[in-house]
């Protein structure tokens, strides 16, 4: 065939494909756009005057409605839960309605779990909550028909003290309360222990009669000049804190002592007796890999650590720790007592400010200073000793050194260990310490985000140090400026800025907490009779 037949019995799109539109005039080109666009303008036509094709329907199959959940098939028990937390992303622990701040409290987020794990009912009764340790009644799996054979306390609740009607085990056979909560609660609140058998009358904040505090803090406690001596009289107000005057102050805190001044008066409470007892004090040192992997020192890993070529060391800058026990506290009582350490450590005040603040009558009101910052404390550890050998108020006890934990704690793994019977319910959650899906690997990948963190500023820090301008030309810039602004380490990030440092003794003194107590009742029409003499209130009980 010819070119020309050829073209002709080719399809329209492959005649275009073959068409040399560079040997075409500028009217041809003009021509062949508005025949196509005409082509073009038919084609939409007869598409729009089509019928739609049919659209295949699909039956959507009816969403089957969640079974509600019914509490009244349930035992229910008493038991007491152990966690611990990091506390950085919550507003505190204590859940409150006029909460206003974004960041939730970790009271809120432990209600969330039980009740989304469907531990506890809204009808029920919660119970009373405090850090690190809460007590309530909880969904059980011990069969419904128990009841009838042990009988029921007055709101329908097992009395889990009677002898079972049959063979199942309070531990080995109960639901896996670490792991469910574990499962559903954000990885910086872990669940460690439960007690099977606390008390009846058993409450997290009664019951309490030993707490343990620990407030973290570097040495030294911000950057320092690069000639700054290492503590000592000739650095007052320095970056390099005076671990020893520090500790020698903590033990004077020791003891049954009025704590007025190391507190903040909360006259809703309408407290009288600001005496409280302190177990010990002290400041501590974080050891090499004491709060870290620590438990990788120990066998079986310590062998493969060694073998690795591995060392432990102790770098600065160096972690200290201040320590506080106590039967109970006041307001803010810690915080306080870190401040005051602080100023002692930077060499603004002396050991003896601390017996100046806890005579009373040398200093019956509270010179006006601030508190340390919250951030480094923690709740270290509560202790539940046996009531019988306790006594009822917050500055009396058997012993000076302390109490004696006397709960039967499970701690996460323990349960794994007692062989269950044929009547537990599976749950699909493994007991596990270690492995996949473990509590340790939850805390690891904290552990791990943290350290690699730590390096990571760490190494920036150095580079910063390492640029720009020379120590001998900082100093110098130093001396020219007679740089005399005081700065106050507080246990926040950065010092603060105070200007020219007043000593404590010689501050403003707030009003004594026994007028605040009588404004606040005068105020509220509380009862008991007041007077006011000399500034002092006394109250008529």
């Amino acid at each position: 065939m010819s070119t020309v037949a050829q073209d002709e019995a080719m399809p329209t799109g492959q005649q275009q494909r073959q068409q040399d539109y560079d040997t075409w005039s500028h009217t041809d080109l003009i021509k062949r756009v508005t025949d196509l666009e005409a082509q073009l303008k038919v084609r939409n036509a007869a598409h729009s005057q089509r019928p739609p094709s049919p659209t295949p329907s699909f039956k959507k199959k009816p969403k089957k409605s969640s079974k509600p959940f019914d509490p009244s098939k349930y035992n229910t028990r008493l038991i007491a839960l152990k966690f611990a937390y990091l506390g950085k992303r919550y507003n505190g622990f204590e859940h409150h309605s006029n909460n206003t701040t974004p960041l939730p409290t970790v009271e809120a987020e432990l209600w969330k779990a039980l009740r989304k794990t469907k531990l506890i009912f809204p009808t029920f009764k919660e119970g009373q909550s405090e850090n690190e340790v809460i007590a309530l009644r909880v969904r059980s799996s011990r069969p419904k028909d128990d009841v009838a054979a042990v009988g029921a306390d007055e709101d329908n609740s097992l009395l889990v003290r009677d002898e079972p009607a049959v063979a199942w085990g309070s531990v080995a056979d109960e639901l896996p309360y670490i792991q469910l909560l574990n499962r559903v609660l954000p990885p910086d609140i872990r669940m460690l222990a439960w007690c099977p058998h606390p008390p009846l009358d058993f409450s997290a904040r009664f019951n309490c009669k030993e707490r343990r505090y620990r407030y973290f803090f570097t040495n030294p406690a911000f950057p320092p000049i690069p000639s700054e001596n290492r503590g000592g009289e000739d650095n007052v107000g320095g970056a390099w804190l005076d671990i020893k005057a520090m500790h020698q102050a903590a033990k004077k805190l020791e003891g049954v002592h009025d704590f007025r001044n190391f507190c903040k008066v909360d006259p809703s409470k309408q407290i009288s007796d600001f005496r409280r007892r302190i177990f010990h004090a002290s400041i501590e040192a974080v050891k090499a890999n004491e709060h870290a992997a620590a438990f990788l020192d120990r066998p079986p890993f310590v062998a493969d650590a060694l073998a690795t070529g591995a060392t432990t060391d102790v770098r600065l800058p160096q972690l200290y720790y201040f320590e506080v026990r106590g039967s109970a506290f006041l307001w803010h009582q810690v915080r306080h007592m870190v401040a005051i350490l602080f100023l002692i450590g930077q060499g603004y005040e002396q050991p003896s400010v601390v017996d100046d603040l806890l005579d009373i009558h040398k200093t019956p009101a509270k010179p006006v200073y601030e508190m340390a910052a919250d951030t480094p404390l923690v709740l270290w550890d509560c202790v539940f000793p046996n009531l019988d050998q306790t006594t009822s108020n917050d500055h009396g006890s058997g012993s000076s050194t302390g109490y004696e934990d006397a709960l039967e704690w499970v701690y996460v793994g323990d349960a794994a260990s007692k062989a269950p019977s044929t009547t537990r319910i599976s749950t699909g959650i493994e007991d596990r310490k270690y492995g996949r899906l473990s509590v340790m690997e939850d805390v690891w990948a904290l552990w791990r985000k943290t350290k690699i963190d730590e390096v990571l500023t760490g190494s920036l820090m150095d580079i910063v140090a390492r640029q720009g301008t020379s120590e001998r030309a900082i100093e110098e810039d130093r001396m020219r400026s007679g740089e005399v602004t005081a700065r106050v380490f507080d246990g926040s990030e950065t010092p603060r800025t105070v200007g020219r440092y007043i000593p404590i003794m010689q501050r403003e003194r707030l009003e004594m907490p026994e007028t605040v107590n009588a404004r606040y009742a005068a105020r509220k029409g509380l009862g008991g009779g007041r007077r006011v003499n000399g500034g002092s209130a006394t109250i008529d009980e």
